[in-house]
């Protein structure tokens, strides 16, 4: 895994997120051809998003994948879009599909997010104290 940092011009920042989430009712879809044109999918949205796929798995009722963002995009917005493009396309495109999914909704509503980073909250908290030591003149003030 790169440890690059993404540079704007006024940001430096490397946020990442592990995101999970299912097919409607937990049906085992996403199998042969299905599975790939899932994944090409996923990889265009994150391609056009410029989003880095740091890792992810098509499993065959839920996708995982631990992606690179920058500071601009909102997790939020970023699953709608995979989740969109892909419950459309593969409904367009595989019209066995319906048999399961009668309506519009290919995926499950909603999703789970977890960040993850290079430090835990461990070493902010003594970063934070370190400073909070420091400003014993009275130049900080606490925020808690």
């Amino acid at each position: 895994m790169d440890k690059q940092q993404r540079k704007g011009s006024h940001t430096v920042s490397r946020l990442t997120c592990h995101i999970v989430w299912v097919t409607k009712y937990r049906y085992h879809v996403l199998k042969g051809d299905i599975q790939k044109r899932c994944r090409q999918l996923i990889i265009q949205v994150c391609e056009v998003e410029e989003v880095k796929i740091l890792k992810g798995v098509v499993s065959k009722d839920h996708i995982h994948i631990h992606i690179e963002y920058a500071p601009k995009q909102s997790v939020s917005e970023l699953v709608k879009k995979m989740k969109g493009r892909s419950s459309r396309l593969l409904q367009k495109e595989f019209p066995e599909l319906h048999k399961r999914y009668w309506g519009q909704h290919f995926w499950a509503t909603g999703y789970g997010a977890w960040s993850s980073g290079n430090i835990t909250d461990d070493m902010i908290q003594a970063y934070l104290e370190h400073h909070r030591k420091d400003g014993d003149d009275g130049s900080d003030f606490i925020l808690e």
